[in-house]
């Protein structure tokens, strides 16, 4: 026994009755269990566990005799338990026994387990004291002062910090992660640590460095995570293209340098609740200024950084081993970020070659990258007259015209069931139709259109005409008024 047994505290922990289930299977059995790490951490700040993780006395071949619905597939002894819950979280329960690592050789992976007898030796192996803590349900098991680290907001090592880096160097990134989900500080020493041993992420595989990464872009407070990256000397083994932006000035409209102005528009769109294309762009938007600065007539210039920054994102992101498709998305709203918008200059005409250059389908995270990297300029408003009143104009070129085509029935149709030659009639008759769907969209069926075109067989073409004409625009005028009251023009 590593550590001698230190004070529980009698919480009343309400855990859902799949787990119940299984603690009281296995004491009855007569073994110790407890829920274990994150999903202890979670119910005492209140939150709702992603999983739940029990730790116990009882061997793998015991665990597997009481839950034979089970699933056994690697080599550090956890079982996972199928259970009867419709939850995710709940559908598999994992159960491990008591257990001790031992060498890392890779900073990574022990090279063994062992099977331990003491749940305060399984504690110690663990990375962080908020997921040193177990629970039989009643009582609190927290001999590295876990509780205390919650209540006071901060994050701190297990132990000697430099061993359980040196044991898991993602353990680093995990440490920054964790702040940046949390708002919690990390402890001075354990800090220290993760900057004196920043090199050894070096050695860690892209994709999980790419894993913690992503969960810093998505956390509550990246701007945190990112911060404490570069202050800990992380960043360059994950992003180093950032770090071109440090110290970089801007021009009179900017009142941050390039990095601090990425850092807070990756912060604007989280804040904005935006997407994670959106979220990642804002961070990377800018990255090409530092290789495109240049001092003209006093004022900073950075002409083409959107083409350059497509570039270094592209590589940046296949470097981390981004899916193509994520990829391709972030590194296009990059490229486009810059879209002109000068309320004087853009017409309908120039709404519509922009959404042809951009995308329909990248518009609406081109305006939230737009948005985002406003606020993180310093600027008061996300979207100022000028930005709503092109998404006005883009709107309104991106509807498709009225026409007769929407019909359920064409000329072909009405020549065959009138008997008539192509002519005035039937365009009149098919803009007469489309007026009365237009009025009532029910009505666009090819049973009532025949009928009706029969109807207006005899009338004058040209009336029929006027008709159409007249009801296509109401309808436009409506169409475009809900629009500007949309966007606020």
């Amino acid at each position: 026994m590593l550590y001698s047994r230190t004070p529980c505290y009698n919480l009343n922990m309400q855990l859902p009755q799949e787990v119940e289930e299984i603690l009281e299977k296995l004491k009855s059995a007569g073994h110790e269990a407890y829920v274990v790490g994150g999903c202890v951490r979670d119910v005492l700040q209140g939150r709702e566990p992603q999983d739940w993780d029990v730790t116990t006395s009882a061997t793998v071949e015991t665990i597997q005799k009481l839950f034979p619905e089970n699933v056994y597939e690697n080599n550090f002894g956890t079982v996972s338990v199928e259970t009867c819950s419709e939850t995710p979280s709940l559908k598999f329960i994992e159960i491990t026994p008591f257990r001790s690592d031992g060498e890392y050789a890779d900073h990574r992976h022990p090279l063994d387990v062992t099977f331990v007898s003491s749940l305060l030796e399984d504690l110690a192996r663990r990375d962080f004291t908020i997921n040193a803590m177990a629970h039989d349900g009643t009582v609190l098991t927290d001999p590295f002062g876990g509780e205390k680290d919650l209540q006071k907001r901060i994050i701190s090592c297990v132990g000697n910090p430099n061993e359980r880096f040196n044991e898991d160097a993602l353990r680093m990134l995990r440490a920054i992660r964790f702040a940046s989900q949390s708002g919690f500080a990390i402890e001075a020493r354990t800090l220290k640590s993760i900057h004196e041993n920043s090199k050894l992420i070096e050695g860690m595989s892209y994709e999980r460095i790419r894993d913690e990464f992503t969960k810093i872009i998505l956390s509550p407070f990246p701007e945190k995570g990112i911060n404490t990256m570069l202050e800990t000397e992380i960043l360059q083994f994950v992003a180093p293209e950032l770090l071109e932006g440090v110290g970089i000035e801007q021009n009179k409209h900017h009142v941050y340098t390039v990095f601090e102005h990425c850092v807070k528009s990756l912060q604007a769109a989280q804040d904005m609740d935006f997407s994670f294309n959106v979220r990642l762009a804002s961070l990377l938007h800018d990255i090409g200024k530092p290789r495109t600065r240049n001092l003209i007539n006093g004022e900073w210039t950075f002409y083409g950084h959107e083409v350059v920054g497509a570039r270094m994102t592209e590589n940046l992101l296949k470097r981390l081993h981004y899916p193509t498709e994520t990829v391709s998305k972030i590194t296009h709203l990059v490229r486009y970020h810059m879209f002109y918008y000068d309320i004087d200059k853009v017409t309908e005409a120039g709404a519509r070659r922009l959404l042809r250059r951009v995308g329909a389908d990248s518009w609406q995270e081109l305006i939230e990258l737009r948005m985002s990297e406003r606020i993180g300029s310093g600027v008061p408003k996300a979207e100022p007259y000028r930005l709503r009143h092109l998404q006005y104009l883009v709107e309104k070129a991106s509807q498709v015209p009225l026409s007769t085509s929407q019909l359920a029935i064409d000329g072909h149709d009405l020549m065959k069931e009138l008997d008539v030659k192509p002519g005035p009639i039937l365009g009149g008759i098919l803009n007469a139709l489309l007026a009365e769907v237009l009025d009532d969209p029910s009505k666009n069926t090819k049973e009532y259109l025949l009928k009706r075109a029969t109807e207006l067989k005899t009338e004058d073409p040209k009336k029929l005409r006027l008709i159409g004409e007249k009801a296509k625009e109401d309808r436009e005028r409506e169409e475009e008024e809900k629009i500007r009251q949309h966007f606020r023009v």
